[in-house]
Formats: structure tokens, C-alpha cells, sequence
């Protein structure tokens, strides 16, 4: 505080919110170390990845490649980086978060985690045949505040299965939206004491507390998929493999009848086609995750076009750039003759993706294409057609 103060005197005016930043951190240095600033900033519960902090984390890149003394900062060079999210860095730093001694709180976490992790009763799920192969020695622990300090320890990258733990989420997103008078003229807010699976419906013909129902009354109101389209889509991604959909369906006779007494009641079913739908765009980029050439051949020998976008605007292509995957970017662009220069809801391009995450040969090979790369001028109409016949004339 004495240095602070000092220095304000010094200039003869008050210092603004990146100065004040910048002497927090810099502890009354010339210069701040970038892995310094990068520490401190997670010790606060904010993430590098977080979209908020988008425009700091790429003018510290490329800082970081356009400087000799690339990994520190003064303080001009520090003012540049984070002046456009100076609002949030600030109250990260000072500490007016939900959780302000967010180190503190995790480390309380990470005990309970081992803790927890001690504890070998129960079993695995297995109404549902593919959930019980499962490991029952799998165990995580991910948060994030309101604030969106986010904290993971465990077995967290391991996809796995929400199921009923996903219904409070749909449950808010529908409140939210129609408010909870027109929400509740389809599901009870009251424990029954029922089986979750139970065939009844109480004296004014609701279902006591079935959330997964709030959805099938909200994609009827709603012309557009925003909000709850992205949700469902997300979760989708994620969790929504084909096992388990054909092992949920092959085993849920129960539901089946649940959802039938449900469309007798007058109660609009929501259609299993949408889900199945999903599938395709969901295994495209998969396949490109996982480098799986074998697969993408497939898809595009079936007519499915190859340049279909997830729900943040990404495509096959950003995914294998971003994964380093060569052979499938080579496929994508020189088999499907895929546009090169896609950009998803943060105005990122393949390869920008490469260059992120340090796949320099990807980059290269984007760098190559796109000189020689000519867009078509597809119509809707007929596109379809089209798509296969690229597909095709690309592998042949």
C-alpha cells in the first residue's frame, strides 16, 4: 500500500483499475512475470479457458509471440492484456467473488474429495444395462460458483451418464423462462414418496415432480431452440452415446408406457426422433476427436455433410484441428473439400485452433489449403445432392 500510495503521488492523479491491478500483483515490481499473473489469477478461481477472459488470454498470447521478453510484463504491456476484461479481473482480485478465499475453500474440498473417495459401500446403477459397466471405482468432484470460479479433482475428464441429476437443470431453465405458476399446471413441487417410475398421476392429473416432463411442454412454446436447445445439445455431446441411448430404449418398456399414459392425459410427448437426430452431428465430431478416418469415410460415403456445426458453431474441422489430428484434417480438407475457414460463436477458424493449442504441422497444412481453396456457391436447394456428390468425387 505504501508503494501504491507513493505512486499516486508521483503522478499527481489516481491510478486506474489496470494500474491498481498491476501494483496488486507485481508486489511493488517493475515487471510481472506472465506465470505469475497466470498463478494468481487461478488462485482466484477463474480459469485461462473461461470465455469471459477470451480477450485478455489472446492479446497475452500474442504478446507473448511478438515480444523479446516474452514472459514478462511491464506495466504497459500488462495495461494491454487485460484492459478489455479489466471489470472481472478486478473483482477476481479483489476478492469480491461469492467466494472470496477461494485457495482456502478448494483445499476444504480436496479433503472432503479423499475423504469421501474411502468410502467403498453401494453399487453401480444398473437399470440401465450400459450403466452397469461402469467402474465403481471412478470418483470426481467438479463446482462452479455463480461467479464462475470452477474447481475439478478426481476422475473429472471421464464422460459419464447424469441421468435424474440433470432434472434440477432443466427444472430451473423452465422456471426461469415461463415462471413457476405455469410451470407447476404440469408437474407437482411435493416429494410423493413414490418410485420415480411409477405409473400415477395425482387428483388434478399431474405428475408429482417428473422434471424431465418441464421440457415437453417448453420446446411446444418456443419457436426458436436458444437457450434450451444449446443446453440439451451440449448434454448430448457429452453424454449422449449410442450405447446407452439403444440400451435405455431396448430396456425401458416402463417409460414407454409412462409416456403413453402421459399423451392419453393430453400431455405432448417430446419426439425421440429429435435425439436420434442429434446422433449425427454428434458422431461427426467425435470421429474427428477421436482421429477416427475410418468413421468420417463412412459418414461421408452416406451423404452426411461434413461441415455440420455443433451448438457453439464448430465443426469437424476445428475439432481435429484443435486435437492435432492430421490425417483427419488432411481428410476433411482434401477428401470433403470442407470450407477452411469456418468460424465458431468466438470468431475462431481451424486454425486458429491449431496455432492455440501448438499443432504447427495442422496449421501448416490449413495454411497450404486455404491459398488454393475456391468456395462453392451452393443453393439450399438441391444441397443435399451436392454434399454427395463432393463426398464422393473427394474419396474417389
Amino acid at each position: 500500500m505504501e508503494y501504491l500510495e507513493s505512486h499516486k503521488m508521483k503522478q499527481g492523479l489516481l491510478p486506474s483499475l489496470e494500474d491498481l491491478l498491476f501494483y496488486t500483483i507485481a508486489e511493488g515490481q517493475e515487471k510481472i512475470p506472465v506465470h505469475k499473473f497466470i498463478t494468481a489469477l487461478k488462485s482466484t478461481g477463474l480459469r485461462t479457458s473461461d470465455p469471459r477472459l477470451k480477450e485478455c488470454m489472446d492479446m497475452l498470447r500474442l504478446t507473448l509471440q511478438t515480444t523479446s521478453d516474452g514472459v514478462m510484463l511491464d506495466k504497459d504491456l500488462f495495461k494491454k492484456c487485460v484492459q478489455s476484461n479489466i471489470v472481472l479481473l478486478t473483482q477476481a482480485f479483489r476478492r469480491k467473488f461469492v467466494i472470496p478465499d477461494f485457495m482456502s475453500f478448494t483445499s476444504h474440498i480436496d479433503e472432503l474429495y479423499e475423504s469421501a473417495k474411502k468410502q467403498s459401500g453401494g453399487k453401480v446403477a444398473d437399470y440401465i444395462p450400459q450403466l452397469a459397466k461402469f467402474s465403481p471405482d471412478l470418483w470426481g468432484v467438479s463446482l462452479c460458483t455463480v461467479d464462475g470460479q470452477r474447481h475439478s479433482v478426481g476422475d473429472t475428464k471421464v464422460p459419464f451418464c447424469l441421468q435424474s441429476c440433470v432434472k434440477p437443470l432443466k427444472y430451473a431453465i423452465a422456471v426461469n423462462d415461463l415462471g413457476t405458476e405455469y410451470v407447476h399446471r404440469y408437474v407437482g413441487k411435493e416429494p410423493s414418496g413414490l418410485r420415480f417410475n411409477k405409473l400415477f398421476l395425482n387428483e388434478d392429473g399431474k405428475r408429482y415432480i417428473k422434471l424431465s416432463i418441464c421440457i415437453i411442454k417448453y420446446y411446444k412454446i418456443i419457436k426458436q431452440f436458444d437457450v434450451l436447445s444449446w443446453f440439451l445439445f451440449v448434454f448430448c455431446f457429452v453424454l449422449f452415446f449410442i450405447l446407452r441411448f439403444q440400451s435405455e430404449r431396448e430396456s425401458g418398456d416402463r417409460n414407454f408406457a409412462i409416456g403413453y399414459y402421459l399423451k392419453e392425459k393430453k400431455v405432448d410427448l417430446f419426439c425421440l426422433l429429435y435425439f436420434e437426430g442429434c446422433m449425427s452431428v454428434i458422431n461427426l465430431l467425435f470421429a474427428a476427436y477421436t482421429g477416427d478416418v475410418s468413421a468420417l469415410r463412412r459418414f461421408a460415403l452416406s451423404g452426411m455433410d461434413m461441415e455440420q456445426r455443433d451448438y457453439d458453431s464448430r465443426t469437424a474441422l476445428h475439432v481435429a484441428a484443435a486435437e492435432g489430428h492430421v490425417d483427419v484434417v488432411k481428410f476433411l480438407l482434401e477428401a470433403c473439400k470442407v470450407n477452411p475457414f469456418p468460424k465458431d460463436r468466438w470468431n475462431n477458424t481451424p486454425m486458429d485452433e491449431a496455432l492455440h493449442f501448438g499443432h504447427h504441422d495442422v496449421f501448416k497444412i490449413l495454411q497450404e489449403y486455404q491459398v488454393q481453396y475456391t468456395p462453392s456457391e451452393d443453393s439450399n436447394n438441391g444441397k443435399e445432392n451436392r454434399t454427395v456428390h463432393k463426398n464422393l468425387d473427394g474419396l474417389l
